[in-house]
């Protein structure tokens, strides 16, 4: 549960938030339209291509295209002749208000239509060189030891998530809701500066060296909290506190500076995490080749078997590590995910010669920023100025961004066209703060077309990270007992990792024929529609829920536990949770992964872990949102001083869980309505490059008419 993000805390600043998302991302509609990115004196533009491939071969188009090539400038050869572009000899209009039509170099001429991107992505050693023969690199042998090291991490991280909160009770001696406060603050930091690392590895380090890095400090945070669970000197003193001082708050608290050690060193941890989750799938998803007939389903099936990967280490830490800390305590418990850290680190470096590597393409927030700067300056631009040159783009079949190819001109955000419209004012080296490419532009507007799709996925963290403090609470109210077997309430969440396990494993044999037959799709479902179907799944979860907290707390009252909120009703067994819990696996399953799919697909080449880190601000958020829903819930149903109990009471028998766990159904309906309408509007952008591809096919067949 939440194998993908932190654990603990609640949700719904997401709302707000996910709407003005929403809305900022629709704001082309404000932008002004184009209709002519090619000043001719015969108006828009319209060009036949066969009628230009033809004017291109004679020697005058050859010497002016070599002068333009010069320049580095797009721009229409003079004296074209003016020829209605035609869809099956019909001449169509709406082609005089896109600006689709510019110009890509390839090896021996121009080319309208710009024909997606190309070139640029080739992979590298570590070295940064060329690899000459692909098939002794990459692949699933060098995925396998990503796949090890997200393993061992996940353990880490899980195993420090469900633990920390009660060793901050037990031996720090801190209130229960300051420690399960400090510890959403430490997930929601960890994740919501995942853009920090992905920023990083896009920029500067490349995924390789950025994950190298920050896994190092992960083992050295994780090493100074063993430390603090095994040195007397970092805890307060123990031989005081016995249970009933514990809960009276009458034992010694921790010392200011202990708890600064602590809370440095966890700090530590989380921004190695920070560093490593944005570009651990991007890094092994890198290592299949684009060009491959298989490309995507080894994709496909690589990003199943990555969360496959967490699952595991999520289920070792719900199981293993619980039952280290209760056999031979808290000292142990940190030492074996320090222990696990440190092989995964020894594995991912022995891979080292096996993995293919992308260049980092400089500062993605710089070039953006470029983009924004030079749009505003050229606000007041016409697009039929008689100054305008046409629009701006490098020659060759590279892009001017290092580690990505060419990206095709789209009709979206026309207002940040105007940064990549050359004007005679311009001159021949014109600064990249006036004048950016057309592959800058659109990485620009990628990013931005990309924002609402993870931003509905905020109500699902939201959801899971309620989960996992809620649920709890309800475990120690029921019967946890398997036969002979107890189980310890801190292993509950196994249980949303074994559904996990069970659905991945059956996916392809199960999952995918099925919904082959209802969708179509040969993988089964889409990207988006695969994040659809968690969503939906993750609004059933919390309904159950609210459905069976009414069950239990009334069973409660009437059996006479209602003051007895920490002592398990025999007859009640906790095994009921399991619906919501397979529930709430089912969603992330689907959603989670076909939203790491869909970032890492998308997200222009030269931002892969900018994407990914997408993700993770969404599960930050969801950590945030929640603390704060908590705190307004607490805050507006609850009146101290009319002895009114809040829906979130300590007392799980006299607060009102159900009401919350309906709150959160009716927002996650909410937020599935948002998404179905961004996920209507979004355009993949294989679907883009394929409708310019044929665009270009229909015109070359079609004759032209005198």
């Amino acid at each position: 549960m939440g194998l993908h993000r932190g654990l603990v805390g609640p949700p719904s600043l997401f709302l707000p938030l996910g709407f003005i998302l929403l809305l900022a991302s629709q704001a082309a509609a404000n932008c002004p339209i184009i209709t002519n990115p090619f000043h001719l004196d015969a108006g828009p533009l319209k060009l036949h291509v066969k009628t230009l491939f033809t004017h291109l071969s004679s020697g005058t188009a050859a010497r002016e295209l070599a002068r333009d090539m010069g320049s580095g400038e797009i721009k229409s050869p003079e004296g074209l002749p003016e020829t209605p572009a035609t869809y099956d000899g019909v001449s169509n209009p709406i082609h005089s208000k896109k600006l689709g039509i510019h110009f890509l170099e390839s090896d021996n001429r121009r080319m309208a239509f710009g024909r997606g991107y190309t070139g640029g992505t080739t992979p590298v050693n570590i070295h940064g060189k060329p690899i000459p023969d692909l098939s002794k690199t990459g692949g699933w042998i060098a995925a396998l030891f990503i796949f090890g090291n997200e393993m061992a991490e996940r353990m880490a991280y899980f195993g420090l998530s469900v633990n920390m909160v009660a060793f901050m009770f037990y031996i720090m001696h801190r209130p229960f809701t300051s420690s399960s406060n400090a510890v959403n603050n430490f997930l929601g930091i960890s994740q919501a500066s995942s853009v920090l690392g992905g920023f990083l590895a896009d920029a500067y380090l490349g995924r390789y060296w950025t994950i190298a890095i920050f896994t190092t400090i992960y083992l050295a945070g994780l090493t100074g909290i063993t430390l603090c669970a095994t040195m007397n000197v970092f805890m307060p003193d123990q031989g005081q506190c016995d249970q009933l001082s514990l809960l009276l708050g009458n034992c010694e608290p921790a010392k200011p500076w202990q708890m600064l050690y602590l809370n440095t060193v966890l700090y530590v941890t989380g921004f190695g995490a920070a560093g490593i989750r944005p570009c651990v799938s991007s890094f092994g998803a890198d290592q299949f080749d684009e060009r491959g007939e298989n490309y995507k389903s080894h994709l496909d099936r690589f990003f199943n078997f990555f969360y496959l990967s967490v699952t595991i280490g999520a289920i070792v830490a719900f199981t293993l590590v619980v039952y280290i800390q209760m056999k031979h305590g808290w000292g142990s418990a940190f030492g074996s995910l320090a222990i696990a850290m440190g092989m995964s680190n020894l594995l991912f470096f022995v891979g080292t010669p096996l993995y293919r590597h992308r260049l980092p393409g400089g500062s993605p927030l710089t070039r953006v920023a470029q983009v924004l700067v030079a749009a505003f300056q050229k606000r007041k631009a016409s697009f039929s100025s008689s100054e305008l040159v046409g629009l701006y783009e490098v020659p060759g079949k590279r892009s001017a961004i290092k580690g990505s190819g060419k990206i095709a001109h789209t009709d979206d955000f026309r207002c940040l066209d105007k940064a990549a419209l050359q004007l005679k004012e311009d001159g021949v080296d014109p600064s990249p703060w006036r004048l950016c490419t057309v592959t800058q532009v659109e990485e620009v507007k990628i990013l931005i077309k990309l924002v609402p799709i993870p931003a509905c996925t905020i109500m699902l963290n939201l959801i899971l990270t309620e989960y996992l403090t809620l649920s709890v609470q309800q475990a120690y109210t029921l019967n946890t007992h398997l036969g002979h077997l107890k189980l310890p309430v801190t292993s509950m969440p196994v249980f949303p990792c074994l559904s996990i396990f069970l659905i991945l494993s059956l996916y392809y044999s199960v999952f995918v024929p099925l919904f082959r037959r209802i969708t179509g799709h040969p993988r089964g479902a889409s990207q988006l529609q695969r994040v659809g179907i968690g969503l939906a799944f993750s609004i059933l979860s919390v309904a159950w829920a609210a459905i069976f907290e009414r069950y239990r707390r009334k069973y409660a009252i009437e059996h006479g536990y209602e003051f007895s909120f920490l002592t398990p009703m025999p007859n009640l067994s906790a095994y009921w949770l399991l619906i919501q819990y397979c529930l709430i696996g089912i969603a992330e399953v689907f959603c989670i992964v076909g939203l790491l799919e869909f970032l890492y697909e998308e997200a222009p080449d030269a931002m892969k872990s900018i994407g990914s880190a997408y993700a993770a601000l969404a599960g930050g958020i969801g950590c945030f949102a929640a603390s704060i829903l908590n705190s307004i819930v607490k805050s507006v149903t609850g009146n101290p001083d009319k002895r009114q109990q809040s829906w979130l009471s300590q007392n799980i028998n006299t607060g009102r869980f159900e009401y919350f766990y309906w709150l959160l159904t009716v927002l996650g309906a909410i937020n599935f309505c948002a998404f179905l309408y961004s996920a209507r509007r979004y355009k993949y952008r294989a679907e883009q490059k394929f409708g310019i591809q044929e665009v270009v096919t229909i015109k070359q067949n079609t004759p032209a008419r005198g």
